[in-house]
């Protein structure tokens, strides 16, 4: 079927057609006001810093400070060296406005917590299951985002868990803020990750603006903010079109240009969980993959348990026309002895609300959350994560240049 959906009017739409239709219904009069007026306010001068600035200066090793003498150079030096300081503090100044303009983003939050409600309804089905910690869903509002905020509603999730369960990134995410911020905050943020040096390639796509507009974004913005706040992020690229090494667009306007090493299949994918090559068709090697990850965690529990709660962080999970969010992986021993797999899938799409009702009744959570084998029917997935730990300063500047290991299914 070629035709998609229009989450805005309902009206059924050419798939190449989708996002140039959807972007149309934002950009009546009325949004561009509100848009232009945002801009006025957040690129007002900025108030006193109210934040320890030296966690940026330990992320920028070539921050000058004021007041230091400057050494015996050549005229031409100096001059870089100005141009430079004066980049640098203009980077400096967009920071500080961020951080004492953006807002937290306001949700449904989920009582009892939504990943303890799906562990209950996990341990009364006869299967195994694998979870991430704690993580709060964040939904696509109509009037706000829907049909293109996505990607941005994906980062807020998978922040969610980092600013709560990993102290480190908790310090230095969003400027030490310890919230998650509202998307035109986060598209601040991504601006500043390019005008540090990270993801270049990804920002002249953008022309390095993306603050107010509705364009659509993917791993690669996800993992140039994150990386941007000395956060190690992965992205890991499953194919099943066998294109070749190099820089390749992956998929729509999101997920662009990413360099990519392929890794030796019959040696690496051994690590990727259990399963033959024959058993690998079609994407079970991302299956094999996503359990092997939440598999490798410190136990704080049995792992005789039917349902073990990890330390992993959950996983940014996109493909064309759409992103979400990976919280676990379920797995039922078959009679014949196969394993049929689940995905445990958070989307923006979604309402928190009834998401949260059909897992304290327990009933019709299932099509909210499960996606099986049988649904991986697109050309391309990407999934992106967060190693543990702060990257030091030569490790951040090898982050700025993006880079994915390509999975060939």
């Amino acid at each position: 079927m070629n035709d998609s959906c229009c989450p805005i009017c309902q009206n059924l739409i050419s798939i190449h057609e989708i996002e140039r239709h959807v972007n149309n219904h934002f950009e009546d009069d009325e949004f561009s006001k509100d848009m232009e007026l945002a801009q006025q306010i957040a690129l007002a001068p900025p108030s006193p810093p109210q934040f320890d600035r030296s966690f940026w200066s330990n992320l920028n090793p070539q921050t000058v400070c004021e007041g230091v003498p400057e050494s015996s150079t050549s005229r031409d030096q100096r001059n870089n060296s100005s141009s430079s300081k004066d980049k640098r503090k203009d980077i400096d100044e967009q920071i500080c406005c961020i951080f004492n303009l953006q807002s937290r983003e306001t949700f449904y939050k989920v009582e009892g917590g939504l990943v303890n409600l799906l562990k209950k309804c996990l341990e009364n089905e006869n299967s195994t299951s694998l979870l991430s910690g704690y993580v709060d869903h964040f939904q696509s509002i109509r009037s706000e985002d829907m049909g293109w905020g996505c990607g941005w509603r994906n980062i807020q999730m998978v922040s969610s868990h980092l600013l709560k369960e990993r102290p480190e990134a908790r310090g230095v995410l969003f400027g030490g803020s310890g919230y998650v911020p509202d998307i035109g905050s986060l598209q601040r943020w991504l601006e500043v990750a390019w005008q540090r040096g990270f993801d270049t390639v990804g920002s002249k796509y953008f022309e390095g603006k993306i603050y107010g507009s509705s364009k659509w974004i993917g791993t690669t913005e996800c993992a140039a903010v994150l990386c941007s706040f000395g956060l190690r992020a992965r992205i890991v690229d499953f194919d099943s079109k066998g294109v070749k090494n190099g820089v390749g667009r992956a998929c729509g306007p999101m997920d662009k240009f990413v360099v990519r090493r392929e890794i030796d299949i019959k040696e690496d994918l051994a690590k990727f969980g259990e399963g033959s090559a024959q058993n690998r068709k079609g994407y079970q090697a991302l299956i094999d993959w996503v359990w092997d990850y939440f598999s490798k965690y410190e136990p704080k529990e049995s792992r005789q348990r039917r349902v073990l709660v990890t330390n992993k962080m959950p996983l940014y999970f996109q493909h064309q026309g759409h992103s979400r969010t990976i919280i676990g992986i379920q797995v039922k021993h078959e009679k014949n002895g196969r394993k049929q797999y689940n995905l445990l899938v958070l989307d923006p799409g979604h309402m928190t609300e009834a998401l949260e009702r059909s897992l304290k009744e327990n009933f019709g959570w299932q099509k909210f959350l499960k996606r099986g084998l049988h649904t991986l029917r697109k050309p391309q997935y990407q999934l992106c994560y967060v190693d543990p730990g702060i990257a030091n300063v030569e490790e951040i500047e090898q982050l700025k240049n993006l880079s994915s290991v390509r999975i060939e299914c």
